[in-house]
Parts: structure tokens; sequence; C-alpha cells
């Protein structure tokens, strides 16, 4: 009802002073029409000094109004911490007047009587009222457009085209009154609004921005939702597999800041790690490996999310991340890992096991994989490469994945004065000439500057060397599975003294210990008498020396040693051409699909690095990555 008064009171007088008052009088600025007079002095009754009387102390009270409501407004802002530069206003007396913002409002108040001229005073008052109603207007707006729930209002007529309607009218009234004054009130109030998103506040009320970001986030999955992405828009959009150690410490940054180098900030990135045991005991270890990762990212500058995924089993958890990542259409298509160093020397196979049961996952997803093989060597985000290549061996048609690589890391500042060059292995039969012409059309097409160059393998006897590798290599599986059974064996005689469930294994972070406990399970026995043990002493002890002797007369299969001598003369060719090179890239081929072999296909890995200080084993998701149009 107040509301309805004060609108009809307002209205009324301009319709009034529209039909007593002639045109021209009211476009007299300064009164000479009316001898100097107020013009509504000249309606006023009995006398016009009632007007002037009237005026004086409605300007009296609505100063004082605003001399005490503003400072304990400036107060309540400065407490709330909003703006830090004005933190100290927010102090004041024992009983909590405030001092310092009623000093300030006063030097305010001040300088606008000290301008002498209300002509300049009263544009800069309406800017910052019209703004402050253009902003309450455009709250209650954004408001109801995204369906807040706790946004409701109490007015049953609202409608949010009448808060945009009164936004519009501010806006506009501004640029009418001055143009100039109304850019100025808006460049103040964007920098105020950077300022206290760049600084933060200690209280947090909520924000509209965040519910048009959700809007926003919702309308692009649902739009990615509709079909797979073309081939010019495909980008890798990386699942980084980080392995920690027991005091939930990073073990290879680096990783991250290859992915930081190869990203530079677009696109998606999730980084995520596994923790064994149980999600309800391990909950608090997982929010802290959760929190150690966040931090390492804001240190490598990698712009992404982060996924913490508790597991009993470490591969069946790298195979659920893997599968559960992402949001609709906003899923990773890369799967960056490390190498599993050390695994010649390690006893337990499920390091590399798990290594590889990870590629196979890879391929069933159909996913691109990445592996930097040595990564403590890569350049950190601080270095900078002033010369030197990236050297790209094309083996197999990956859909352009080896291509893509190299120009997105040239990006980077690290790598951008880096050459490119892209090597491709003929054999004797090809024609090497057209070979070279055609990719380098190929590249020519893809608007990738390079150099190519055609490597011809000549087709040699298998050497020596190549069978002591292969050798070497099946000796030490068959010495690895019988350490394997000799181990099996110690655990049999400590049954003589506790039970199966009593048995303490040793912790690996990829050793699974249900499959521990099976892993010879038709070896082991939960009851033993005297001769048993003593049979079954006698009968390994017997058999040792054979088993020593099948060793040293093993002969190795056909089949390794022609896939040996395949590696072992592509890594000569790739050491002798790339030996110097500041990254290399490299086909990386698939795992057996006999499980029986997969301890050989990390030997083969091995000997086709060997001797190349930073590696990039890339496998292709099995689509195309690249195209010849914009």
């Amino acid at each position: 009802m107040a509301i309805a008064t004060t609108s009809l009171i307002y209205l009324s007088s301009v319709v009034l002073f529209g039909a007593c008052i002639e045109n021209v009088v009211l476009r007299d600025k300064y009164g000479d029409a009316v001898r100097k007079n107020l013009v509504v002095g000249t309606l006023a009754w009995p006398s016009p000094w009632v007007i002037v009387i009237g005026s004086f102390f409605s300007t009296c009270g609505a100063g004082l109004q605003s001399l005490t409501g503003a400072p304990r407004l400036l107060q309540a802002i400065a407490k709330d911490n909003i703006i830090p530069f004005l933190r100290v206003f927010g102090n004041g007396k024992v009983n909590g007047e405030p001092t310092w913002a009623l000093l300030l409002t006063a030097i305010i108040a001040e300088l606008g009587i000290l301008i002498a001229s209300l002509d300049m005073v009263a544009p800069i008052l309406s800017m910052f009222f019209l703004m402050c109603y253009l902003f309450v207007n455009l709250a209650c707006a954004v408001q109801t457009l995204l369906r807040t729930p706790n946004w409701r209002p109490r007015f049953k007529y609202y409608h949010w085209a009448l808060s945009f309607l009164g936004m519009s009218m501010c806006l506009a009234l501004m640029f009418i009154s001055s143009w100039y004054y109304a850019l100025v009130a808006m460049v103040i109030a964007g920098m105020i609004y950077k300022y206290i998103e760049y600084q933060g506040a200690e209280k947090e009320w909520g924000d509209g921005i965040r519910g048009l970001s959700l809007s926003a986030a919702r309308y692009a999955l649902l739009r990615l939702e509709e079909g797979p992405p073309h081939t010019k828009n495909w980008r890798p959009q990386l699942l980084v597999m980080l392995k920690l150690d027991e005091d939930l410490h990073v073990k290879h940054p680096r990783l991250l800041t290859f992915a930081s180098q190869l990203k530079a900030g677009k696109g998606l990135t999730i980084v995520g790690t596994i923790v064994q045991g149980n999600f309800l005991e391990n909950y608090g270890e997982a929010q802290a490996a959760e929190q150690t990762i966040k931090n390492m990212m804001a240190i490598e500058k990698v712009k992404g999310f982060c996924q913490i995924v508790v597991s009993t089993k470490v591969r069946d958890g790298i195979a659920h991340l893997i599968q559960s990542c992402g949001l609709g259409g906003m899923k990773h298509n890369t799967v960056v890992m490390g190498w599993p160093y050390g695994w010649r020397q390690s006893e337990d196979p499920r390091a590399w096991k798990t290594f590889i049961d990870t590629v196979r996952v890879t391929t069933a997803g159909h996913l691109a994989l990445l592996v930097p093989k040595n990564v403590s060597f890569y350049p950190s985000n601080h270095e900078r490469f002033t010369e030197g290549n990236i050297d790209v061996w094309w083996i197999v048609h990956d859909g352009g994945m080896l291509m893509l690589l190299p120009f997105l890391l040239r990006q980077h500042k690290v790598w951008k004065k880096c050459k490119m060059r892209i090597f491709t292995v003929a054999q004797m039969d090809d024609n090497s000439i057209q070979m070279k012409k055609d990719l380098a059309t190929f590249l020519y097409h893809l608007r990738i500057e390079a150099e190519v160059e055609v490597v011809e393998m000549h087709g040699s006897d298998i050497s020596a060397y190549t069978y002591e590798r292969t050798l070497m290599m099946e000796q030490r599986s068959q010495m690895l599975r019988q350490m394997r059974l000799s181990k099996t064996e110690r655990e049999r005689e400590a049954q003589l003294i506790k039970d199966r469930n009593s048995l303490i294994h040793p912790v690996n972070v990829y050793v699974d210990e249900e499959e521990e406990l099976h892993i010879y399970p038709e070896k082991i026995q939960m009851t033993w008498t005297k001769e048993k043990c003593e049979s079954e002493r006698s009968r390994s002890g017997a058999n040792t020396p054979n088993s020593f002797r099948e060793l040293i007369s093993i002969k190795p299969d056909q089949s390794n040693v022609r896939r040996m001598h395949t590696a072992v003369k592509l890594n000569e060719v790739i050491v002798n051409r790339s030996h110097d090179s500041r990254l290399v890239l490299l086909n990386m081929p698939g795992p057996p699909k006999n499980q029986d072999g997969d301890e050989n296909y990390m030997e083969f890995l091995e000997v086709l690095t060997e001797g190349l200080e930073r590696v990039l084993l890339v496998r292709g998701g099995g689509s195309e990555v690249i195209t010849i149009y914009s």
C-alpha cells in the first residue's frame, strides 16, 4: 500500500507539473522566465518560502539519514572483509559506533560541498544510485531464471521481466544522464568485482555467477551428448594416473609437468590415483591423497580435476577409474601413466602385470595411451630448450596421434624452439623416394612443419647378441618362476607354526592381498605331518639340480628370437639417428593376447627404448585424431 501511494504521488506530480507549466518554462534551467525564482515556488500557497523552508528541512533530514546510515553500512562491509583494504573502517568505539567510517563519510560529503556545483555532483550521485538499482534488478532476474530453490519472493505477481525492465531502464538513464560518467561508473564497478574475486572474501553468501556457470555447464554437457566430436575438434583429454608412496607423496611429479606442457590449460585433465584398501576404513587416507594431488597440481600449474578411487585390488581400481571418470560427453580419451621402473629387479610380477593390464584396459576402451619413459629427465616448466629436435618414429599408422602430439608440445614455451623430425621405416623392396614424397605431401596438407626422413632397414641375419638377449630373457623368466616356487615352499614350512590366515605377506603398492593367498592354491596344504615335511624337503632338494640343469640347457623360442631381432635392429637405427634428440616418440606395440608372454613383452619394450634419454611411447585409440580440414 505504501509503495502504491508513493508511486501515485510521484507520477501525479509529473502530470500536474506538465499540465500547469508551459514547456518553455520547464526547460528554463536557471529560472530566467520566472525572475530567478523556483518554478514550484510560483505555484506554492500562500508564499514561495513554503517550498524553500520545506526543501531545507528535507535536505537536512536526508543528509542526517545518510550520515548515520552510510557509516554503519560501510562498517558492516568492512567487518565482513568483502573488500580487504576497507578493513580499518570496521573498527569503532566500544559501544559499536563506527568512528572511522563516520569520518570517511564526512570527508566524502565535504568534498561534494567543496565542489560547489550541483550540476557536477548530481550525475556522480545518480550513477551510483542507478548502478545499485541496476544490480538489484539483475540479481532478481538471474535468480528467477535459474530457478534457485532459495529464491522465494513474497510478491505474488512478480515476474523476471519486471526486473529485466527495471535493469534496462537504469542502464538507459545512466547513459542519457551522462555517457562518460556511466562508463566510468561501470569500469569502477568492474574493478571492484575483480578485486573482490581475486582477494577472496571470508564470508560467502553465494552469487548468481556460479548459478549461471552451472546452467551453462549443464547445457554444454547436454550438447556434447548429441554426437561424438569431429576429428578437427579432437584434442587429448587426459586421465593422468599417478602413483603415491606410503607417505602419500607423488612418486613422479614430472608426469603432471608433462601433462601441463601438453595441454597448456586447454581441454580436460583428470588426475587420478588408487588407494588400496576398504573405502569405509580408508576414507581419511583418500581425502589426504586428494589434497596432496591438488597441491601438486597447483605447483605444476595443471588446471583440472582430481579423482581418487579406493579399491581392495589396484588393478580393479585402475579399471574402474578408467571406466568411470568424466561426465557425459566430457570424458577422457587419453590415459597417461608412468613406466614401471625396476620391474626386472623385482621378484613380484604384479607391478609390471598391472602396467600391462592397464594397457589392455585402455585398448578395450578405445582410448589412446601415453607412457613417458625416463620421466624424471623430462624438463620442468621453468626450463627452455633453445635448440634441438623432437623426433617421431612413425612405424604404424595410429590415426595421426604421433603427428599431433609434437605440434601440441611445441605450443608450450619449453618446447617452442624445438624442430620436428619424422622418421618412417622402409624395407629394401619399398620405394623410399616415393614414400618420402607422399609423407611430405601429407604433412603439407596437415600444415605441420617437419623434416621427413625415410630409414631403410636392411634384412640381416640374426646376430649372436640378439640370440643372447633372447636367451637371457627366457632364462630370467624361468628363474623367477623357480624363485616364486621356492617362496611357496617356504610358506609351506611356515604352516607348521601358523595357520594360513595368520600369514604376513609383503606390502606392495601394486600387490593384491587376495591374490597373494591364491598364487599356487593347489600347492598349499593346511595340515602337515613329519613324514610329509621330510618327503617334501627331499623332493624339493632332489629337483633343484635338475632345475638348474634345465635352466642352463634352455633354448630360446624362435618367435621370440625374431621379435627380439626386430627390436634390436630398430633400436640401433633409432639410437643412431635420435641419440641427441630432446624427445623421441615411438609407436607402442600392443600386448600379447596370451598372458604367458607378458614378461617377454616388457623385455621387448626395454630393448626398443634402450639408450634413449627421453622416450614417449604412444598407442592410438583406433580413431583418426588429425585432419587436413581446418
